[in-house]
């Protein structure tokens, strides 16, 4: 990375900050995820997602919304990788993805709010 100098000089070490910052293309992932859990409907279905698996219509009566409302945040919500999904027969479970950057997130969300997990 070229070194960056700032026109004035506060005495921070900016240009040390300035060498690590990530490109915009490696912040849009995080840019993207964050605007996936910027719908209140989203981060309900991610939270239910995250203690168990379940399917569309379940999930539909947990959160009060329709079928096709739930398939909608489900599929964005597997398009950023939070949520995968799997079929046994005609039925599709979908449950939170297992990855670091989930339980980070969920973490996130239940210290924000100081919410305790019910037990699985």
């Amino acid at each position: 990375m070229e070194k960056h100098h700032l026109p004035h000089d506060h005495g921070q070490k900016s240009e040390n900050i300035l060498e690590r910052l990530p490109s915009p293309e490696e912040l849009s992932a995080v840019s993207e995820i964050f605007r996936q859990l910027g719908d209140v409907s989203r981060i309900r279905i991610f939270w239910i997602l995250c203690h168990c698996e379940e399917c569309v219509i379940n999930l539909s009566a947990m959160v009060d919304m329709s079928s096709p409302a739930v398939s909608h945040h489900l599929k964005q919500l597997k398009t950023s990788g939070l949520v995968i999904s799997r079929r046994d027969g005609k039925e599709v479970y979908y449950k939170a993805a297992d990855t670091e950057q989930v339980k980070i997130l969920h973490r996130m969300i239940e210290d924000m709010l100081a919410m305790r997990c019910p037990t699985k």
